[in-house]
């Protein structure tokens, strides 16, 4: 039979996407989430030691993010997607299998490095395939969707983690987590890639990471698309990891803690579902978008009720969607030979902000309560807005 020349593209975006959504589930469907602190505390850490096991994650992220961005431009982005899974397994396994500050930190490293492969490598040959079927346009609803399906692999693993865990221990969470890894290392082989690889003498990713960097200092649309990313996915993703903190401080029972926060990541949710509609957004919907989310965060912070929280959810979901917006503008403005390159950049510099949000977290919460601190923080989303829409004004005068 012959295959009609729409039912190729069609078949061929199924098999992308599908790929992609199972990768993006396992990717996050980790048991281990919710209770490796407590393996870290059980097995007789003290709280500077956890401290440093994350400062160490943090360091080899910021570390590896733009080298390996600008390696996947120069090898085999599906190869390195089925890496990182492997490497995240084995450090999955380290911890359970020899408990200790030295496995917990090689763990780390691994999970650390695991991740920085795919870290660009993912958006890239996705885009890159998509713009080979004639479908580039899909992309935004295409990484909504597999943002949402990341999502819900959290919380599926939240879920499961307190049954496995009491039925076996770390033993039997941190084998379902090894488990979902090597799934996903295998989900990665499924990927389509038909990228020409450069065969020249110069082609090395010190050469790919020059010529990215030099992209972003001579084309303006490139820089201003590369720093939005940050400047909309940094805040919100370290506020995240104050929302327990926050709803206790509500007054709700511990046991009701974890439900409010499914609440919260439910709208999350929501937010990436929405991105293909919301793509038709321009600069002045983009801003209207960031600051009606950051007025939501502010006043659900400072609410301290139930409602509250559901406001800081609606926000969450704004960020959201706004963040995966800020990566499909920055898709379409880069050059395909170095697309990972600068999506690790990009990547990088939200680590950078992420730890530096985390340092006005600490600076903040000493004095204030952690309502406050959530609507001091939606301040940065207002003045992004407020760039995005001075920078239409002075486009439109151009």
């Amino acid at each position: 039979m012959t295959l009609s020349p729409a039912h190729v593209p069609a078949t061929g975006v199924r098999r992308l996407t599908t790929t992609l959504y199972g990768y993006a589930f396992l990717d996050d469907f980790v048991l281990l989430y919710p209770v490796y602190a407590l393996l870290f505390a059980d097995t007789g850490m003290s709280l500077w030691q956890t401290s440093s096991l994350f400062a160490l994650w943090s360091i080899t992220s910021v570390v590896l993010e733009v080298p390996s961005g600008a390696w996947a431009d120069t090898v085999s982005r599906r190869r390195l997607l089925w890496i990182g899974p492997l490497l995240t397994a084995a450090g999955f396994a380290l911890w359970v299998l020899a408990p200790s500050y030295g496995a917990f930190a090689a763990g780390f490293v691994l999970w650390g490095a695991g991740g920085a492969l795919g870290s660009g490598a993912l958006e890239a040959l996705v885009y890159d395939e998509l713009d080979r079927l004639g479908a580039a346009g899909r992309y935004a609803r295409v990484m909504g969707r597999a943002r949402a399906a990341r999502l819900v692999g959290t919380v599926a693993s939240l879920g499961l983690a307190g049954p496995v865990f009491a039925q076996g221990g770390y033993a039997a969470v941190g084998a379902a987590s090894v488990l979902a890894c090597l799934l996903g290392a295998a989900t990665a082989t499924r990927f389509p890639e038909h990228r020409v690889h450069r065969e020249s003498a110069d082609d090395s990713w010190a050469t790919t990471l020059r010529t990215g960097l030099a992209e972003v200092r001579g084309n303006r649309a490139v820089r201003g698309a590369l720093l939005l990313v940050p400047a909309v996915a940094a805040v919100w993703g370290a506020l995240d990891e104050y929302t327990p903190l926050l709803v206790r401080d509500i007054g709700v029972a511990e046991a009701t803690v974890p439900y409010l926060i499914m609440m919260i990541w439910a709208g999350v949710t929501v937010g990436s579902l929405l991105t293909g509609p919301a793509e038709r957004l321009g600069p002045a919907g983009l801003a209207a978008l960031l600051a009606g989310a950051a007025l939501a965060l502010a006043v659900g912070g400072l609410a301290r009720s139930l409602a509250g929280i559901a406001l800081v959810g609606v926000a969450f979901a704004g960020f959201q969607l706004a963040e995966v917006l800020a990566d499909v503008r920055l898709q379409h403005r880069i050059d395909d030979s170095s697309r990972a390159t600068l999506t690790s950049v990009a990547s990088l510099g939200t680590e950078l902000a992420t730890i530096a949000t985390f340092g006005v977290y600490v600076l903040l919460g000493t004095d204030l309560a952690h309502g406050t601190v959530f609507a001091v923080l939606a301040i940065p989303y207002l003045m992004t807005a407020l760039v995005l829409v001075r920078s239409r004004a002075a486009t439109a005068r151009r």
